[in-house]
């Protein structure tokens, strides 16, 4: 009986030891999403809600939307908030991604010195706007990071005509964050989401040049990685994570997230009053 005993404790504490790293795992929440989404302060603004219902700890990866949605295909991240509607649905077509729902948007705009040598502030259509630079040979700072603002920035100067290249376009490989810190330094343009833009605006020496373009509309989305795909997705966590995002509670703080009493995301899942 001794022996039976002996055999059996080491065993039990062992067995002890992988429930205790599978809870910890299902107790965590990886969400891989867009450097908008951390740069403009929304997730500091959203996340400790979210953790305070849920018990759920959430470990943000923020990378530029293409490298998300490559996490999500590769099993390291369980659920996905991204911006860039056209890789987001060839993920989904793969079967990389289930119960993909649009939580809310805002836009982008062309920023740069206010000295304007390209001579666009006031237009509304930034493919014109990005021929007027090129022309000029005026500098541009692009994401360079295959993020969703990278892919908008691509889409625009296929619009545009214009192939960007020489000394006077630069690609930093960085989030937005950094390239508008960038753009600021050396007095260039840049394309921004507006969330990402509010949050640095008033520490900047850049200025608002061109918006309005319907082309320029920005939405995010939250995917869930497909449990499917891999045995340790935390499904019940991105769903605990897409439900709460789309709730009456997730949505209004969407809602009231201001700077400045300016609104950087509107919220798409509920309708609030104007």
């Amino acid at each position: 009986m001794r022996k039976i005993k002996n055999f059996l404790i080491p065993l039990m504490i062992l067995f002890s030891g992988f429930f205790s790293l599978s809870l910890s795992a299902q107790e965590t929440l990886r969400l891989a999403t867009t450097t908008s989404t951390e740069n403009s302060g929304l997730l500091q603004h959203l996340l400790p809600a979210f953790e305070q219902y849920s018990g759920l700890k959430v470990h943000v990866i923020a990378v530029g939307t293409g490298k998300a949605l490559r996490m999500g295909q590769d099993g390291d991240a369980d659920v996905l908030l991204t911006h860039a509607p056209e890789l987001e649905n060839v993920f989904i077509s793969e079967g990389h991604g289930v119960s993909a729902r649009d939580i809310m948007y805002n836009d982008f705009l062309l920023v740069g010195p206010k000295a304007d040598p390209a001579k666009i502030a006031g237009g509304r259509d930034a493919s014109v706007a990005l021929q007027q630079i090129a022309a000029q040979s005026a500098t541009f700072i692009s994401r360079g990071d295959d993020s969703g603002t990278h892919n908008k920035e691509r889409e625009l100067w296929q619009v545009s005509g214009v192939e960007p290249k020489g000394m006077w376009y630069k690609e930093a490989g960085q989030g937005m964050g950094a390239v508008l810190q960038m753009a600021d330094e050396l007095e260039a343009y840049t394309l921004t989401d507006r969330g990402t833009w509010l949050s640095y605006k008033a520490k900047s020496h850049l200025v608002e040049l061109v918006e309005g373009d319907e082309r320029l509309f920005n939405p995010y989305r939250v995917i869930a990685v497909n449990p499917d795909k891999y045995r340790d997705i935390n499904y019940l966590g991105a769903m605990q994570l897409i439900a709460w995002l789309t709730s009456v509670p997730g949505q209004t703080a969407i809602h009231e997230f201001l700077i400045n009493g300016e609104r950087l995301f509107t919220p798409t899942a509920i309708r609030f009053n104007p």
